[in-house]
């Protein structure tokens, strides 16, 4: 098991005990708050992902082959998100985060339950984060 899956494998055990939406979606957020916000100054246009509702950012790159990623938007479940997607990608090596695929989202249920904007602002932000890391290796 590649160290992606080990990952998501933890979020969906997280996830698993809860079994009503609305506590899934404050968990979320929790994720979200407990985030290190991004500095203001790395808050640029250049840095927002096209294709989300909210406004996101992402600032992303890699350093002696690890692949670095921190996120930050406007809205708190966006940012709950994102973060999810932080602690699957940071850290990983480059070619991995690149080509990791992301199942986490319809293990925990995220697919049923988000609304359409939101489901495409994750694949968004995760053909973004692809992206970067692809850039990277």
């Amino acid at each position: 098991m590649s160290e992606a899956d080990r990952r998501q494998q933890a979020l969906v055990d997280e996830f698993a005990f809860l079994d009503d939406w609305m506590l899934r979606f404050q968990q979320v957020i929790e994720h979200g708050e407990a985030m290190e916000p991004l500095d203001g100054a790395l808050k640029t246009d250049d840095r927002l992902v096209r294709g989300c509702q909210s406004r996101v950012w992402l600032d992303a790159g890699s350093e002696a082959g690890t692949f670095h990623v921190r996120a930050d938007s406007d809205s708190q479940l966006v940012r709950g998100l994102a973060s999810l997607l932080v602690r699957v990608y940071d850290g990983l090596p480059a070619e991995e985060a690149a080509s990791a695929e992301l199942w986490f989202p319809s293990e925990i249920g995220l697919d049923e339950h988000l609304s359409p904007n939101r489901a495409n602002g994750l694949d968004a932000m995760r053909r973004a984060i692809q992206s970067a890391a692809g850039g990277a290796v």
